[in-house]
């Protein structure tokens, strides 16, 4: 594997867990930490090449549909006083799941890649 894939497949690990942590206060949680553990874990198989491309494929897929189901028809930004705090909430979420769908469509893409050479 190259190796700017194996430090991406390290870096979104480390990212990953700490945004799982972080949702301790969040209303819904336990919701967030398991998406963001999942994550974690399939950007630490691919780092240590120990997973298909199926699995990322599937939950990058998911983790679009997350995003345009959460997204707010009014998003307001990021920022708590840009707006209502459930508009903001929403947008967040939403934003994160685009985030992960991205890493992990990514990460696909390249197992494909790797397996067709």
């Amino acid at each position: 594997m190259n190796i700017l894939f194996k430090v991406l497949g390290y870096l979104f690990t480390v990212l990953f867990t700490v945004s799982a942590v972080l949702q301790y206060n969040d209303p819904d949680s336990l919701h967030w930490i398991i998406i963001y553990g999942v994550a974690a874990l399939v950007s630490l198989l691919f780092a240590l090449n120990k997973i298909g491309y199926l699995i990322p494929m599937i939950l990058g897929i998911l983790g679009f549909v997350n995003f345009v189901y959460l997204y707010p028809t009014d998003f307001q930004g990021f920022d708590l006083n840009d707006g209502d705090i459930e508009t903001v909430e929403l947008g967040r979420e939403a934003f994160g799941s685009l985030i992960i769908s991205i890493i992990l469509l990514v990460f696909a893409f390249r197992i494909k890649r790797k397996l067709k050479i």
